[in-house]
């Protein structure tokens, strides 16, 4: 019952379409290939990662390793490269804290296979498809109702 609810609140008021299962298993690898959404857009341009570098702490602690047609491609700084754990579990920023988010797939994202983490859809394909059998079905009905009273209508205007 609870996931129930759970699930109608992320999907009715958050407005969201996955929900995020799993754990963590340490493998590292969202630390090490990183596109950066800076309020509406990916991170491009190494002139506006250098001022944010400069205004947020966050920013300092990323690398910049490549880019690509989606934007620049970073790896933190504070993960460990021999035990793939982060120097800083404790103090991770928000965004780490609350990795994998459904934003990643709207940018064309994918999980690494090690990921422990999973996101489903919060309503399932074969309910979606249910709704909108009957929406067609509804349309369909109305526009019939409604065709056979204009000629309902047209015969009256006749007479």
């Amino acid at each position: 019952m609870l996931d129930k609810i759970k699930r109608f609140i992320l999907a009715n008021i958050f407005r969201k379409n996955y929900i995020r299962t799993g754990k963590c298993k340490g493998c590292g690898e969202c630390c090490t290939h990183i596109y950066v959404k800076h309020f509406k857009h990916v991170l491009k341009d190494e002139k506006e990662f250098k001022r944010l570098q400069y205004l947020f702490k966050f920013y300092s602690d990323l690398e910049i390793i490549g880019h690509d047609e989606l934007g620049l491609i970073f790896k933190c700084t504070n993960l460990d490269e021999e035990t793939k754990k982060c120097k800083i579990h404790f103090w991770r920023p928000a965004i780490c804290r609350r990795y994998p988010q459904e934003e990643l797939f709207a940018m064309g994202g994918t999980l690494s296979d090690k990921c422990g983490y999973k996101m489903q859809p919060i309503v399932s394909f074969k309910d979606v498809l249910k709704k909108s059998q009957r929406k067609i079905f509804r349309t369909n009905i109305l526009t019939r109702w409604s065709a056979k009273n204009n000629l309902m209508s047209d015969e009256i205007k006749k007479k």
